[in-house]
């Protein structure tokens, strides 16, 4: 399999890994990343990514990746964790909606409740339409954060 990304290692680079590798005061990850890039090196190893994953018990997207981030972003990219583009899960709240649920906490309770219950405050937000849907549990933790 011929590779897009080529991993062509300085000699300051292959000492500076080896140091992190050999200190082993680091992430994991990152002394797995610094690994890969020794083994994947044309002017050393040149092994395959197949080999490597199979050394280095992860997977060839991840090694594929470890290169293509050397070669596009340099070597202190590589070495880290790929920073997401956008998160898993749209946030339920956003500044307006914690403050509005912060003041709704504030105020009174409905009629027949002495306190504002999480399944209450929940309920009231749905019903006063400032979001589509919410759980008790994320009432809960914005208002463990802020309060």
């Amino acid at each position: 399999m011929n590779k897009k990304y080529i991993v062509r290692l300085s000699k300051e680079e292959r000492v500076k890994l080896k140091e992190l590798i050999n200190k082993g005061k680091t992430a994991a990850y990152k002394i797995k990343h610094a690994n890969i890039l020794l083994q994947a090196d044309v002017e050393g190893p040149n092994w395959s990514d197949e080999q490597i994953a199979k050394a280095f018990h992860c997977h060839t997207n991840t090694v594929s990746n470890v290169r293509q981030r050397l070669v596009e972003q340099g070597l202190e990219s590589a070495l880290e964790r790929k920073i997401q583009d956008k998160p898993s899960r749209e946030k339920i709240l956003d500044g307006k909606k914690e403050a509005k649920l912060i003041a709704l906490s504030c105020s009174t309770p409905p009629e027949g409740h002495g306190d504002w219950t999480l399944k209450l405050l929940a309920d009231k937000m749905v019903e006063l339409k400032i979001v589509d849907k919410i759980s008790d549990v994320t009432v809960y933790r914005t208002l463990k954060k802020t309060c």
